[in-house]
């Protein structure tokens, strides 16, 4: 089987991104993933493939330590109903197993079917690292590079600040 992550590094060179890749065992968690990179600098992320009741699929990436409350995610996002997307359709739309979901698999999006939410910690930070769609490699990126790939492939990322996810209950 051929390594998944060629046409990816293809494309990036192809548009003149720079990144750095890094070998390791394989990482299902963000847990496995702090306990194993040492110290390797930059922002690390959580990534969550899910549907809404609707069949809108969403990936969103936030930076590992921010706190999503999926219960209420969907009125951030202005949608349905949010669950999690199963493995089969995750294979099928992405073209990955679960524990290899970064924004990278992107590429492999063939219909533009899933919509991008993009953490404003990323999307302002300095560098990134995500695995090369195999969770055995992390590529470091950097913001600026990570949102010019997204923009090639003809993503316009939602950003939010899910910091200053505004409260429930706040009307007098």
């Amino acid at each position: 089987m051929s390594d998944p992550s060629t046409l990816l590094f293809d494309h990036l060179n192809k548009l003149g991104i720079e990144t750095t890749t890094h070998e390791h065992e394989p990482l299902f968690t963000v847990e496995d993933s702090q306990k194993l990179r040492g110290d390797l600098p930059g922002l690390h992320s959580k990534n969550l493939f899910v549907k809404d009741k609707k069949g809108e699929l969403w990936l969103v990436v936030a930076e590992e330590e921010t706190e999503i409350r999926m219960n209420h995610l969907h009125k951030r996002l202005g949608c349905a109903r949010l669950s999690f997307g199963k493995p089969e359709l995750l294979i099928e739309t992405l073209g990955i197993k679960p524990g290899s979901v970064t924004p990278f698999a992107l590429i492999n999006d063939q219909a533009r079917k899933v919509k991008l939410v993009l953490d404003a910690k990323l999307a302002n930070g300095d560098v990134l690292n995500f695995h090369p769609l195999r969770n055995d490699r992390t590529t470091t990126i950097s913001s600026s590079d990570l949102l010019k790939f997204v923009s090639a492939l003809g993503y316009e990322p939602l950003v939010i600040d899910f910091d200053t996810e505004p409260h429930e209950n706040t009307d007098k």
